[in-house]
Parts: C-alpha cells; sequence; structure tokens
C-alpha cells in the first residue's frame, strides 16, 4: 500500500490512522511548490491533484474520509462502523458536518498560520480573519455542547469523525482560533493528543521519494 501525502490536515488524518492502526504501508511525501501533484503520473492517480491518495494494490482512492473508511474496512475496525448502519449513519453526520461547515469556518486560521508557514509562501495575514470569528464561535457552540459530558464525536468512542474534525483545529493555538472559551472542545482536543499516532503522525521520508514512487 502507497499512501501520498503532503503536510496539510486531510493528509495527516489519514497518516494518523495508518500509524493508530498499524497499516504497513508506504507514505510518501509530495513535494507541493515543485509541482509533484500536477505531474501526469500523480494526475493519472488523482485528477484533483490534491492529497492524500491512496494506492492498494490496483485499486486507487482518493477523498480522505473515504481512505479512512477503506481503512478501516480492511483492518477490521470500528473506527468506522460497517457492520452497523445507525452507527454510520451518525458518523456521517459529522463528517458531512466537517466538509460543509466547521472546515470553512477553522481553515482560513489554518491556512494564515499554519499552511503559509508549513510551504513557505508568505506572512499571516490576518485582515480577512475577524469576519469569519462569529461562523466559526457559532460553529464552535455547536461542537462545544455537543461534546460536553463526551469524550468522543459519535459512537462513544474513538472514530474516524474524531480524526476529520480534530484535524482542522487541533493546532488552534498557533492558528489564533478563537476557541478558548469551548471548554469542551479544548478538553476532546487536548484529550487526542494523548494518542501518538494522533500527536505524531508525520513520516519521516524526505519529500524527493514522491516522484520515485510514482516512477516505480
Amino acid at each position: 500500500m502507497k499512501i501520498y501525502w503532503i503536510k496539510a490536515q486531510a493528509p495527516r488524518r489519514v497518516l494518523a490512522l495508518v500509524k493508530y492502526l498499524g497499516i504497513d504501508a508506504d507514505c510518501i511525501e509530495m513535494d507541493l511548490k515543485a509541482g509533484g501533484m500536477k505531474t501526469p503520473e500523480y494526475t493519472a492517480l488523482n485528477p484533483n491533484r490534491k492529497a492524500p491518495t491512496m494506492v492498494d494494490g490496483d485499486f486507487v482512492l482518493w477523498e480522505s474520509s473515504a481512505i479512512m473508511a477503506y481503512l478501516c474496512i480492511r483492518e477490521r475496525s470500528d473506527m468506522w462502523p460497517a457492520h452497523h448502519p445507525a452507527e454510520q449513519v451518525e458518523v456521517l453526520r459529522w463528517l458531512s458536518w466537517n466538509d460543509h461547515h466547521w472546515s470553512r469556518a477553522v481553515g482560513p486560521f489554518y491556512f494564515e498560520h499554519v499552511v503559509k508557514a508549513t510551504f513557505h509562501i508568505g506572512e499571516p495575514d490576518r485582515s480577512s480573519l475577524p469576519a469569519m470569528i462569529p461562523e466559526l464561535k457559532t460553529l464552535a457552540a455547536v461542537l462545544d455542547g455537543h461534546l460536553a459530558g463526551r469524550d468522543f464525536v459519535a459512537c462513544n468512542r474513538l472514530t474516524i469523525a474524531d480524526f476529520q474534525l480534530a484535524s482542522m483545529a487541533c493546532d488552534w493555538r498557533r492558528s489564533e482560533m478563537p476557541l478558548g472559551d469551548y471548554p469542551h472542545i479544548v478538553r476532546w482536543l487536548d484529550r487526542l493528543m494523548h494518542i501518538p499516532a494522533w500527536a505524531e503522525p508525520w513520516p519521516t521520508q524526505a519529500v524527493e521519494r514522491g516522484e520515485k514512487a510514482l516512477a516505480g
């Protein structure tokens, strides 16, 4: 199995799951700035030219939530409840809420303070962020209320929903997200950081391996 990744939110949750489940995968970092994901070889795997992308034998899959579900099914992990429809829709609700609401509210903070620094694309521009705060606080109140009395987002246990939502906000302090007034979110995020695979999901391979892996 190969997982193509860059140091960003969506690959983080997949790589954390790979590590958490103990999957033997070749995790290949792509060189974003050098155009590694725009090559014909990579585009043939993922026409969106984004990461992560998973290749398992002849099967190619992109989109982090789909990859996480596949990995759980493959490893028989109930982090994706494949055989429990009611739990499936509970997890799906939060995956959808993340993609359509939460990620859009917190994403700009992450981009300005983490993505720019990671890929050396300039200093943070804080000027547009105040306009995002009301929506972020509205959504944070929803999540905080849901997490009151709960340790996890869904199914009363760790699921891929936790990894999906937490990837968007695990760097909230560095990203200057106004989450300090939401104690249940902070508790949940800090608790996840006690999971070694989540706290340090990044592989150590060099970037240039990406092109070699595609060529092979």
